[in-house]
């Protein structure tokens, strides 16, 4: 018997049992569905999450003391200085360092008018927009001037600027940080998404943060919680980093065999703990689908056994009139393997469909991405007529090993 003679015969069939073909693909459709759409999904978060992580800088490394996580109430680190971010500015002695920018952050009470709310203000230098990308969005950053003067400016994020002024124009207005009057001069493009608190902070002049808000009145030694410091290029960040250490070693008289007082980070480290997150996130949700996937493969299976059953005297004639066993496999695992195509395609279409339907939705400043890439499609669709064939084979091993005298018997 012919492949296109079993095809035209298992398209009879299933025409013959539209009802019951047509739940057994649904199945199907359900599983590669929730593939495709949670894989292209997943992908998608994945690149909206990465693409935030190294706009706050791929080739930055970031020193910060070592005591910061016991002064994190207060706010206040004592371990790390403008001068010694002076020092690491020297490029005779750190050749590998493009860009150096200290900054530090304090959780403070900001008020407008009724409004209340606790946010993170960062005291900043104008060069940290090297560092950070964070666009403006109307208005003004902070300069060069205002750091040298002290000014009372701020430069809100995204979540800030809603949690405090709503739909009103903050530009021009002034706030209340802890007590001290500020006037709003720039607001800045939402970039954080998913990620809590991305967008809810407000930049000052580094200066003004260290004089009102820290109570800092000396020239020397004024406190900074961190230093950004950028390497020339992605090559040179281990040299960057190692350069770094030496200086801040010497210049806190750390000696041989001692720990540091400061913590150095890598932001490519934390970028791959993110993508091995992102991975094991990426699993689940195929795995989620997956489930699926194998429920629709066990209805073709149970489906299939029922035929079998229905049809069992016509197998025992078509042994009876020189059908071989492999004839009979053959026919059954084509109309099972008819089945779990029928469904991968409907269940890539619909994919496809919901795909377009999310992509571009904005969540609260996070914009929905699930990019429909084709190896997708490909693997749905072979695992699909993998589990369409191996549901097949139980019931058409049991069709083809049927005794064809005790087939023509059954009633």
């Amino acid at each position: 018997m012919s492949f296109r003679d079993c095809l035209n015969v298992s398209l009879q069939i299933l025409r013959a049992n539209k009802m019951r073909s047509g739940l057994t693909i649904l199945g199907i459709v359900i599983g590669v569905s929730s593939v495709v759409f949670l894989i292209s999904f997943g992908r998608g978060h994945e690149a909206n999450l990465m693409a935030i992580f190294k706009s706050l800088g791929a080739e930055t490394i970031y020193v910060t003391s070592a005591s910061q996580m016991t002064d994190q109430i207060s706010g206040i680190t004592r371990k790390l200085t403008m001068e010694d971010a002076i020092a690491l500015e020297n490029s005779n002695r750190l050749p590998s360092v493009a860009l150096v920018s200290p900054f530090t952050e304090k959780m403070s009470t900001v008020t407008y008018a009724n409004e209340k709310v606790g946010t993170d203000v960062m005291g900043v230098v104008p060069n940290i927009r090297s560092i950070i990308d964070y666009p403006i969005e109307r208005g003004l950053y902070i300069t060069d001037e205002d750091v040298m003067s002290g000014s009372s400016v701020a430069v809100l994020g995204a979540t800030a600027r809603t949690n405090l002024f709503k739909d009103e124009d903050p530009l021009g207005k002034t706030i209340r940080v802890d007590g001290r009057i500020f006037e709003v001069v720039g607001t800045l493009e939402a970039k954080g998404g998913f990620l809590p608190g991305a967008d809810d902070f407000i930049m000052i002049p580094l200066s003004t943060m260290q004089a009102k808000l820290m109570g800092e009145t000396t020239t020397e030694g004024r406190p900074v919680q961190t230093i950004a410091v950028r390497a020339i290029s992605p090559d040179h960040i281990g040299s960057a980093m190692d350069e770094a250490i030496s200086v801040l070693r010497q210049r806190h008289h750390i000696r041989e065999g001692e720990e540091n007082d400061f913590y150095v980070m890598d932001m490519r480290d934390i970028i791959n703990q993110m993508k091995q997150a992102l991975e094991v996130f990426q699993v689940f949700l195929a795995s989620v689908g997956a489930i699926s996937l194998v429920v629709g493969g066990i209805g073709i299976m149970n489906i299939m056994l029922v035929s079998v059953t229905e049809r069992t005297r016509e197998i025992g004639i078509r042994k009876a009139v020189g059908a071989r066993r492999l004839d009979i496999m053959k026919q059954f695992l084509v109309e099972s393997a008819i089945l779990s195509i029928s469904g991968g395609v409907i269940g890539i279409l619909l994919a496809f469909l919901f795909v377009l339907m999310v992509t571009g939705v904005n969540l609260g400043g996070y914009t929905v991405q699930a990019p429909f890439s084709l190896d997708i499609v490909l693997i749905a669709l072979a695992v699909s007529t993998f589990i369409g064939i191996t549901s097949g084979l139980y019931p058409a091993f049991h069709a083809a090993g049927m005794d064809p005298v005790e087939s023509l018997r059954y009633q």
